[in-house]
Order: C-alpha cells, then structure tokens, then sequence
C-alpha cells in the first residue's frame, strides 16, 4: 500500500484499478485501522475443527469492523442517537407502568360501581395513549435512523475497501468464502446492520419491563398459600416464580428445537445469492446464449440452482414450523395463566378485580420480556447467518490488504521511472497467488511516444503482463515503473459500459458533464458513431443494445475526450474488422501523437501501426521474451533490453539480429 502513490493516474485521477482518493475512501474514515492480525488455526485440529473455529471467529470479525461506528472515526451522531433511543425506551416502559396502574383502577372503579372515577379514567386513558403513541413513533424513528446511518458507515467503508487497488478483480483470482460479493454487500450486509439495533433495543426494553412488572406482581400477588396433604404450604411471590418457570421452559424449548436455525438460514441466504447471480449471468450474456441456442442448458442450470433455492427454503420453513408451535401456543396460553392462578384469590376476597387484571397485565409484559428469545430466535439466526457473510468478505479483503503490505508475498513493486522513460520493467515476473509462475522475469524500457506491440501465441501470458503493468494483477517480482504524474488509460476487449445514458457511457469513468455535448458528438463522429449522436441523451440499456464492435469504437471515444499519456490496449480491436480496425488505430495516432501505447493483439496488420514489437513465447516455468524488434528507425537505442538478450545475440544458430539490436526466432 505504501507504494500505491506511485502509480500512474488513471484518467479520473485516481489510481488505475481503483485506489486513492476516491469517493467511496473520501466518504468514509472507518478502515483507517489496518486489518486484525490473521488467526492462524492450531495444527492439531482436523479440517472440520478448523473450520468451526474459522466459523466462531466470524461474528467477532463483523464486530471489529462495525464497532468502530461508535469509535472515534465513527459516526458523529452515534452515540447522541443511541442515548437518545435508550431514553425513549425508558419513557415507553413508563408508560407501560402508567396503563397497568390504570387497568387496576379502571376495573376496581367498575367493581364498585363507581362512575365518577370510571368517567374520569376514562379521560384520563387518551393522554396515556397518545403519550405511549407519541413516545412509539419517536423511538422507531430512532432506532430506524440508527439502522440506516451505520449500514451506510458499514457499507462505505466495505465498498471502499472492496474497491480499492483492484482488490474487487483480485477476489475473482483467489480461493476463499467470498463469493457473490454483490448479494453480501446489499442484502446481508442490510440484515447484519438492522437486526442487532432492534436487538440491543429489545434486550434493553425486555430488561426494564421485567424489572418493573417484576415488582408489581411481587406486590399485587403475595404468597400463595396452598393445602397440599394435610400441610400447608405458602409460595411466596407466586406470580413471579411462574412467570419465570414459565418463560424458562419456552426459552429452552425454542433453543432447543431451533438449534439448526443459524445454519439453516445461512444456507438459504447462499442458495439465495447464487439463483441471483446465475440470472444475472444470463442476462449479461444474453447475446452469446441467444446466437449459441444455449436456451436449454441455461434453463437446466437454472432450474438446479432454484431447486437448490427451494430445498434450502423447506429445510427453513420446517425450522418455522417447530418454532411457531412454541411461539404460538405461548402466545395463546400466557394470557391465561395469571388469571387463573389469581382466580382462588379473587374468589376468597383477598384481591379485587382491578389487582387481578392488573396482575395479568403485568404478568403478560413479564412473559413477553421474559419471552424475547422465542419471538426472535428466527430473526436471530438470520443475523447470525449474514454477519457471518459479510464476515467472510472482510476476512477475505484482509488478506489481500496483509499482502499489499507485506515485502514477503511476491507482489509486483510499483514507482516511478528514471529519466525520461515512460515505462520500465525491472526485472518484471508474474505469477498466480500460488506462486505458479506466468511471466519469467522481463526487463523492458518504453520511451514517450513509442507505439509497442506485445505478441505471442495464446496462453503466453500477454493479457496477464498487461494487467500488472496496469496495476490489477499483483502477484509476481520486480517493479512496473511509470514517470510521474503521467495518466493510464485501459482499453480492455470488453469494454465496460455502464447503466443511464449514452453520454455517460462515453464520458466514463468521467462525470457526463465534465465535456460539452458538441465535444462528445465530435468524439462519437470521430469513431464512426455518428448516427447515435440523436440518442446521446436517451437512458437505455446501452450494453445490451450496442454490439461488440460499437462497444470498442466507444471506447476509442473515450480516448478522445480523456487524453491519457498512457494507453494500454488489450485485444481493444478484436470485434472490429480490419477496415475498421485500421481507422482507430490510425484515428488514434492522428488525434494523440504524443501518446504512449501498449498493445496486445494477434493480428500481424497491427504492426504497422506500431513502432516497437515484444514477443513472449510460453515456456516451462513461465513465459518468455523471446524477442524485441523496431518497426520503425529509432533516434537512439535501448540499452536495458541489449543486456537481457545478450546471450540470445552471442547464440551461433536459430536466430537472426535485428536492425537495432533485437533478436528474432527463425
């Protein structure tokens, strides 16, 4: 990371794969800290104790990130929100005292056959109401404004993170638990954030109302005294030991029979993202399948997934089923309880009406309160499951940001060059995250202006150089050196387009209005893109509708408006003929002179447009620079590439001398 400064800008001005100052890093202070050190697994354990382990270390992973929402780079309404959620919860179990004291009051008015105070509860009952409603409203809104303050501080700070030096391309490359990174960012990410606000909220309120109510039935209930064979036995605070035994072994029932609750919905939610990653990958590819007839293969793929989707949704849906049969029997004989153990009281005349239902009232808060975990166990486990999600892609970032700061992982260096070069390759190779080489080491100076061609049969690893050079792949040894302050610009053989208009689809990555639409109009003329100028303005969805070669011309657009020093082309022409072809490669030396190009092709008719060849040849151990060629005479010769090809020079058979010091196979 120490390093990343030294890259080139891209055309945005930030870094060529995503790091710097950009907006998601500028709106968000979170990660500043560095990742949590990595918690090697203890080699006695077998893979399976390994992985429960790895397992239980998640939800405290999701908690080093997502506490420091509280923390000193947090958010500043944090804590005045969360004080102020405490004290409505407070204010709320106020009133709940109030209407259980009205309840007693109410019916012991009723007993007697007092109207005058049943008038005057009666009035009295409408400010109770609207305070309690008022004191409701305010609370959600809270703890509602919680949930969505810190999911957007969480979810910044983790696509910051995601998006930063490549590290969202680099996961693609790597093994781990982060798959549909998407479907973990939106949706898990949401639940892991909404879901322990209401829990905190409810384990606070739960507290206070059974501390409370606890009371009140301490004191309305007394002791009950019961003859039980020829002996007399009193049960002091009665109401309370029932409330208790009662909430215990609904409580034990729900734990017990949706112990499987958390892995259950852990699966579903991946079964889930996968459904939604497979449409996605149709509809992205929509065209290929079509012109392929892949219809079929699609449709059966599809329907394993969604069968998949369906078994894990009856696996979750029998776990309801078991819990609902606790919840709602529960639910049905709680109210019942107090009644009845306060019947024989009520009977004898020692309680009046109004303390027998005030008891039942209190009775029933005691129980919901006690209650808590049978009503959101399910919810409980759903969290469990997406922390745990999201937990996993953090893990995963962390390890990648552990190797970006470490000098022992065989990552590619990145600085500036010296003199006038505008790129240079020292001692450049590139391999896989398992260290398989691709590239052998490779020394190459580029000078400004110089137009070179990288060839090679498939599989030579051509398209893998690129991507080092352009920052994306970081794996390898040596260093890729750019000159300062000197703007990369990619042209990939897909080129990305994005969601809205045309117009922001050519000015990207820049703003749609950083040029003026006559510019844009002259960029799109420029690659022969004329006719589309009428629709500029028109929000459709362009990557389906533009064909591969209009893609590429695009992009050639793009090149007009951002006017990078550095342009690195890989296989940027391949879905246009060769006509075609050759009016933007010669568009591009018309409009940009002074422009340095890296190109990555097989087509031969390219080399007239370029003034420099490297050929890499795939070999055992990684692939080659076999050869470096001019194309066109050249002021002054090279000097690095002299001295890597000296023994191919001095070798006495199978290779010819270039004109400028280069050697070529036969």
């Amino acid at each position: 990371m120490a390093d990343a400064k030294l890259k080139p800008k891209s055309v945005d001005g930030t870094e060529p794969h995503g790091a710097g100052n950009s907006p998601q890093e500028t709106a968000s202070t979170v990660e500043v800290m560095p990742p949590p050190d990595a918690i090697e697994p203890d080699p006695e354990l077998t893979p399976e104790e390994a992985e429960q382990a790895r397992k239980r270390y998640l939800l405290k992973r999701f908690w080093i990130s997502a506490r420091r929402y509280w923390g000193r780079g947090g958010d500043k309404f944090a804590w005045p929100l969360s004080i102020g959620l405490l004290a409505m919860i407070c204010m709320n179990v106020g009133f709940q005292y109030g209407i259980n004291l009205w309840n007693r009051g109410i019916f012991d008015a009723i007993e007697r056959h007092d109207a005058g105070t049943v008038y005057f509860l009666s009035g009295v009952f409408v400010p109770l109401v609207l305070g309690t409603v008022a004191i409701v409203t305010i609370q959600v809104a809270v703890r509602m404004m919680i949930q969505r303050r810190w999911r957007s501080w969480l979810t910044t700070a983790v696509i910051a993170r995601w998006l930063a030096n490549g590290r969202y391309y680099q996961l693609n490359l790597i093994g781990g638990d982060h798959k549909n990174p998407e479907a973990r960012i939106s949706e898990d990410l949401r639940i892991a954030t909404e879901a322990p606000v209401d829990f905190v909220a409810g384990v606070i309120s739960a507290f206070l109302a059974a501390s409370t109510f606890i009371v009140v039935l301490w004191t309305i209930g007394g002791a009950l005294t019961l003859p039980i064979a020829g002996f007399t036995v009193t049960i002091p605070g009665f109401l309370v030991i029932t409330a208790v035994l009662y909430a215990a072994i609904t409580s034990t029932s729900m734990a017990v029979i949706g112990r499987y609750f958390v892995h259950v919905s852990e699966a579903k939610n991946q079964a889930e993202a996968e459904f939604r990653y497979t449409l996605t990958h149709v509809r992205e590819n929509g065209e290929s399948i079509a012109l392929l007839g892949g219809e079929e293969e699609e449709r059966n793929d599809l329907d394993k997934t969604f069968t998949n989707v369906l078994k894990q949704w009856a696996l979750l849906a029998r776990q309801h089923m078991r819990t609902t049969v606790v919840s709602h029997g529960s639910m049905l004989i709680a109210p019942v309880v107090p009644v009845l153990l306060c019947a024989p009281k009520f009977l004898e005349g020692s309680m009046t009406l109004g303390q027998v239902m005030q008891a039942a009232s209190a009775f029933a808060i005691v129980q919901g309160a006690f209650g808590w975990l049978v009503d959101n166990y399910p919810r409980l486990a759903d969290w469990n499951a997406c922390a745990r999600r999201i937990a996993s892609l953090m893990m995963s970032l962390d390890g990648l940001e552990r190797a970006e700061q470490s000098d022992s992982l065989g990552r590619i260096k990145h600085g500036e060059t010296e003199g006038e070069a505008m790129l240079s390759l020292n001692d450049l190779s590139v391999s896989l995250d398992d260290g398989t080489a691709v590239v052998t080491e490779t020394r190459v100076e580029i000078e400004p202006g110089e137009r070179v061609l990288v060839s090679g049969e498939s599989g030579s690893g051509k398209s893998t150089l690129v991507r080092a050079i352009a920052g994306l792949w970081p794996w390898g040894g040596g260093s890729v050196n750019f000159h300062a302050d000197r703007r990369l610009f990619m042209l990939p053989q897909r080129p990305y387009i994005p969601s809205g208009t045309l117009r922001r689809a050519v000015a990207y990555p820049g703003a749609a209005d950083s040029w003026p639409l006559d510019e844009i109009k002259a960029a799109l003329d420029k690659v022969g893109l004329d006719y589309l100028n009428d629709k500029i303005e028109e929000d459709a969805p362009w990557d389906q509708t533009l064909s591969g070669g209009e893609k590429q011309r695009l992009a050639f657009a793009r090149l007009l408006l951002h006017r990078p020093d550095i342009i690195v082309l890989d296989e940027a022409t391949a879905a246009l003929d060769e006509k075609s072809q050759d009016k933007m490669m010669q568009m591009v030396i018309d409009e940009l002179p002074e422009v340095t190009i890296l190109s990555v092709a097989h087509r031969a008719e390219l080399e007239v447009f370029h003034s420099r060849k490297i050929t890499l040849e795939r070999r055992e151990g990684g692939a080659k620079l076999v050869s470096d060629i001019d194309l066109i005479k050249r002021k002054r010769k090279r000097n690095l590439l002299s001295r890597v090809l000296e023994k191919r020079r001095s070798s006495p058979k199978g290779t010819t001398t270039s004109n400028e010091g280069g050697t070529v196979p036969k």
